[in-house]
């Protein structure tokens, strides 16, 4: 039976292993590999620089970080107290409560994603109120997912549906674009 052949390494796999070998001792009476001498760079005409366009509008502020029960930015009083009042009713509810952090988190993304994409202006995330004198790890969790980056533009306010109920949260979702 004969043994096939052995392929020719390629220029590139002569200068990877001639760079590994660099930093390895090598055996009583081998040498290290020497690197082949690099092609020449291309010569590349210089191009002309182009002008920056200007933005014909402002770029826009940096959305604050919500906090729940507290008056947003770029909502009016008007709004702010109905929603707060609870006079807009929430359209969808999810219970996390019971879930773990990570699960809890999945399904309020999920949810809120579906339900910006939905048209939906009102929900409602029950987060329990923990056993803890801060409450539980969802409780807790909430605002800090709410200013995520995937999350924060879809929300525009947060509240307390009431303040007995401090395991529930109202979120205004901003209007698609």
């Amino acid at each position: 039976m004969a043994l096939p052949r052995r392929k020719r390494l390629s220029e590139k796999d002569l200068n990877d292993w001639a760079l590994f070998a660099r930093q390895i001792k090598p055996l009583k009476g081998r040498e290290i590999p020497t690197l082949p001498e690099p092609p020449p760079p291309p010569t590349i005409a210089p191009q002309p620089k182009a002008e920056l366009a200007k933005p014909t509008k402002p770029l826009p502020d940096r959305i604050q970080a919500l906090q729940v029960g507290l008056h947003p930015g770029g909502l009016d009083n008007a709004s702010w107290n109905k929603f707060k009042s609870g006079k807009l009713s929430s359209m969808r509810t999810i219970d996390l409560h019971g879930r773990t952090a990570q699960r809890a988190f999945h399904a309020l993304h999920s949810f809120l994603i579906a339900a910006h994409a939905d048209h939906v202006r009102v929900v409602e995330v029950i987060t329990g109120r923990g056993s803890g004198e801060t409450g539980g790890v969802i409780k807790r969790e909430l605002p800090m997912w709410l200013n995520l980056p995937t999350l924060r533009p879809l929300v525009l306010a947060a509240t307390h549906p009431h303040p007995a109920n401090p395991g529930s949260v109202r979120l205004l979702l901003r209007r698609p674009k």
